[in-house]
This record gives C-alpha cells, sequence and structure tokens, in this order.
C-alpha cells in the first residue's frame, strides 16, 4: 500500500521536471515537503521496485536538432556489444539498441541520432561508421513526431 506521499511524489514525477537549478525543490514545495524527504521518498519508491525508472526525455526540436534519423546497422554478432558500447557513447546519439535481424530486414543494431540539418546527419552517421568499421546500414529519417504520453497515477493527489 502506498503512502499519501508517495502517491503525490509519483504524481509528480510523472510530469514535466521544472528546468531550474533546484527542480527537485520545486517539486518538493509542491508536494509540501522538504527536497531531501522527496529525493529520499523517490529513491526508497524506486528500491522498493514500485517504479522501475525515472529519467527526463529531451524534446530535441525544440533544442534545435531538426533532422533526426534511426539509423539501422548490420553488426556480426560477435562484435554487436563492443560495437553497441561505441555506438551509445556519441553525444548525438539518444537512443542504441539490438534486436534480432528478420529475413527480409537483416540490421540488428539501431542507433537514433539527432542532428541540426541532413548534411550534419549524413556527417554524424559516417562517422559513426568510420570508426566502428561498419558499412553495411541503412538511415530512416523522422518524418513526423507523433504524440508521446505516458501513464498518469494519483493525478488527483495533487489537487488536494
Amino acid at each position: 500500500m502506498l503512502t499519501e506521499k508517495e502517491k503525490k511524489v509519483i504524481a509528480l514525477i510523472q510530469g514535466d521536471i521544472p528546468i531550474e537549478k533546484k527542480p527537485y525543490k520545486t517539486l518538493a514545495d509542491k508536494a509540501g515537503i522538504s527536497e531531501e524527504d522527496f529525493i529520499a521518498t523517490l529513491a526508497d519508491i524506486k528500491g522498493k521496485g514500485i517504479i522501475r525508472r525515472f529519467g527526463a526525455t529531451l524534446r530535441h526540436q525544440k533544442s534545435g536538432y531538426s533532422t533526426n534519423a534511426m539509423v539501422a546497422w548490420n553488426i556480426p554478432e560477435d562484435k554487436i556489444h563492443e560495437t553497441g558500447k561505441l555506438m551509445a557513447g556519441f553525444p548525438f546519439v539518444s537512443h542504441c539498441y539490438r534486436r534480432d535481424p528478420q529475413p527480409d530486414w537483416p540490421f540488428n543494431l539501431y542507433t537514433m541520432v539527432h542532428a541540426k540539418s541532413y548534411d550534419d546527419c549524413m556527417s554524424k552517421v559516417e562517422e559513426m561508421a568510420v570508426k566502428s568499421g561498419a558499412s553495411d546500414y541503412d538511415i530512416l529519417y523522422s518524418t513526423k513526431e507523433l504524440k508521446k504520453t505516458s501513464m498518469q497515477y494519483f493525478t488527483d493527489e495533487l489537487e488536494q
């Protein structure tokens, strides 16, 4: 059973996190608790497995990245972990994951690349190819972002 404080913390971390020096302090104030208590409660509910992870999503379009592409790579399985770590280390890559290839789609490593222009994106993909030694890939450019939403829990806790 969750406490009222835990419900408030969960409700507050579901929305946008304030972009400021002390975002947890602002959220804690809304919950009516101290910043330290807010952070401790968040750590506790994560530690108990009530939430699995807590992270932030950068809205790349609003930060100047207008060109985004999912690059599908065909990497030899014996090099997948090494290559995956390398690809994930590029600062312009937000996602990097492995998937099983399909008979008509041989790619097994996927990276989401964010850039300021088409040419910038191509340059970044070429840099990744050269540094990884990967030559078999396909670039799938984003043409439209569909609205992303998350589940909302305990929203009525904020109205009290």
